[in-house]
């Protein structure tokens, strides 16, 4: 699609007029007509204003001309899965596992690998093919490149304390906590019954957090998830079913 078609449908699907547009960017509405019959585009700066109230990347905008993958595992780029800043915008160099809220999520390459390979692995490609190839591919994404196989103390301090004050709740039946691996809020915000009857997410799905499963008894898993500010324990059964808050601790 070229831009003018992008711009196009982005507007009516939003049910706005072109005056409207022009209004939620500061141009206007003939700017906006000159952009839908492709005789101009919108420059740098109103690419950034569009790209952020659509919630599109720039590269959407002009028409996907570029292949984006995430710099630092390697993943296509949809626009659905792009990483964001700490002000909301969207970061075209990362997916939202890797990178979130201005921050990276991956300090240490051998743990990345092996998330990937647990999702690539299959009868087609088999585990040790696609370690090999993560292997040979992380390396010369720009996150890595020149950074070698640690490349943020910061990350691995704050999962290593994370790890320990799991461990040290001493709740019963939860296996030993090993490691801790960044996770999506809207791929793990269950909503958790409450006394008066209500179930109640308690993430935010566009946050990126640090947790694990882990199996216990009964043919159901604990759940973990943190951050800098609290430490979540759940359990739950297949499929996150029948999920029950078992801990929420500030830090």
């Amino acid at each position: 699609m070229e831009t003018k078609d992008v711009i196009y449908g982005l507007r009516t699907k939003k049910g706005l007029s072109q005056d409207e547009l022009a209004e939620k960017v500061f141009v206007t509405r003939q700017a906006v007509s000159r952009w839908e019959t492709g005789e101009t585009v919108p420059n740098t700066e109103t690419l950034k204003l569009l790209s952020n109230y659509f919630g599109v990347t720039i590269n959407t905008l002009l028409g996907s001309p570029k292949k984006l993958i995430c710099q630092c595992c390697g993943m296509p780029l949809e626009d659905a899965i792009v990483s964001r800043e700490k002000d909301g915008s969207l970061n075209e160099e990362y997916c939202q596992w890797c990178y979130a809220q201005g921050e990276y999520t991956y300090g240490n390459i051998d743990d990345l690998i092996e998330v990937c390979v647990k999702h690539m692995a299959n009868e087609q490609f088999p585990a040790e093919a696609a370690r090999e190839y993560m292997k040979n591919l992380l390396p010369t994404l720009s996150y890595w490149k020149g950074r070698g196989t640690t490349a943020d103390g910061k990350i691995e301090e704050l999962k290593r304390q994370l790890i320990d004050e799991f461990n040290a709740l001493g709740i019963k039946g939860m296996p030993k906590v090993e490691n801790l691996y960044p996770l999506v809020g809207s791929y793990v915000n269950l909503p958790y019954p409450l006394p008066n009857g209500q179930a109640v997410p308690f993430l935010d799905d566009g946050t990126t957090y640090f947790g694990c499963q882990i199996e216990g008894e009964n043919k159901r898993c604990f759940g973990l998830l943190g951050n800098e500010s609290f430490l979540l324990v759940s359990t739950y059964g297949e499929n996150g079913g029948d999920p029950e808050l078992i801990l929420y601790k500030k830090r």
